[in-house]
Formats: C-alpha cells, structure tokens, sequence
C-alpha cells in the first residue's frame, strides 16, 4: 500500500516503515505528526484519488531528527570585471519515519480499469445509412485555351531581364541599366 500526501508544501509518495527526509518540521524529535492531505491511496486492488484530497485519510510518522542537508555551493562571476561571489547553503531537514497509512472513511473517486464502447442507438443508426448514400456532386472543368501572357518587365528583376534579352537576341546588355533593359526586351 502506498500514498501520494503532501507534507511541508511538498508532494511524496510514501510507503509504511519508510524513512524520508522532508523540509524542517517544528515539531520535538520523537513526536508523531499526522499529515491530512492525502491524493492518492493504492492498496494493490483498489486506487482511490482525491478531489482534491481523499476526506477522512490520513498519513501518521514519526520525527526522527532534525538536521541539515549537504552543502550547496554557490558560485558567480562575471569574467574581465573582477566579480567573484562564493557562498554556500545547507537545507534544515527533518527525518521522518512513516508508521502508519489510514485510508478509513474515505469518499475517492475510483479509476476506471477500462471504459465499454457505447452502444449506437435506434436514431444513430437510422441517421448513419442516409449519410452513407449521398452522392458527391460532379464538378465540370472547362478547357480553355491558353491566352498569350503579356510580361510586366518593369515588376522582373535586372537578371531576369537579361535572361529575356538574351532569349531575344538582345546584344549589349551586359552595360544596360533596368529601365534600359525593359525597353529593349518590350520591343
């Protein structure tokens, strides 16, 4: 049997005879503490979840020590500008050991293993075979002849105008500006 239950304002999953290091507690070494925010319980049959706690469920352990984490190391610095900063942080902890699950009295909302298609009713069947028989409508295409394109030359960059002079038999364009090349190739 495990829990998901929230303790210091944070989320842990937990299972009995469990040790766990969370945030510090104010609470005595050797006192029990009860924790009331239960989400999720799962006895190996059954996983009830809470909206957004399980009502009546319960998550009793026992504080083993107070102490405080590894230490973390800190360090800025901003290269060419002589910035150094070095400092460290050690987190206060609190050791617990989970002694007991309680899911009695609980209102959950339980998982579905797996949900059975639903049936098509009488009028869904009835609406599904007059769907089946529409019949797309024919669309009439035109064959129309292809008109001669009349080129926009001043809208054309200066290669493409060259290419178009060059295809022309144009001679001398290699010296010609944009406004010289749309009149040769326009004749």
């Amino acid at each position: 049997m495990y829990a998901i239950v929230e303790i210091a304002g944070q989320q842990f999953k937990v299972v009995q005879d469990q040790k766990l290091f969370v945030h510090r507690l104010t609470d005595k070494e050797g006192s029990k503490v009860s924790f009331d925010k239960v989400f999720l319980l799962d006895d190996g049959k059954k996983v009830s979840i809470g909206a957004p706690a399980i009502t009546g469920a319960s998550v009793e352990a026992k504080v083993v020590s107070h102490l405080k984490g590894d230490k973390v190391i800190v360090f800025k610095k901003k290269r060419r500008k002589g910035y150094r900063v070095k400092n460290g942080h050690r987190q206060a902890l609190t050791e617990l050991v989970i002694e007991k699950i309680q899911a009695t009295g609980s209102k959950s909302k339980k998982v579905a293993e797996s949900s059975a298609p639903k049936k098509e009713t009488k009028a869904a069947a009835k609406v599904a075979p007059a769907a089946k028989k529409e019949v797309p409508k024919k669309t009439v295409t035109k064959k129309v002849a292809p008109k001669a394109e009349k080129k926009e030359y001043t809208s054309m960059t200066v290669a493409q105008l060259k290419a178009e002079a060059k295809a022309k038999g144009v001679e001398g364009i290699s010296s010609m500006k944009k406004a010289d090349l749309v009149a040769a190739v326009s004749k």
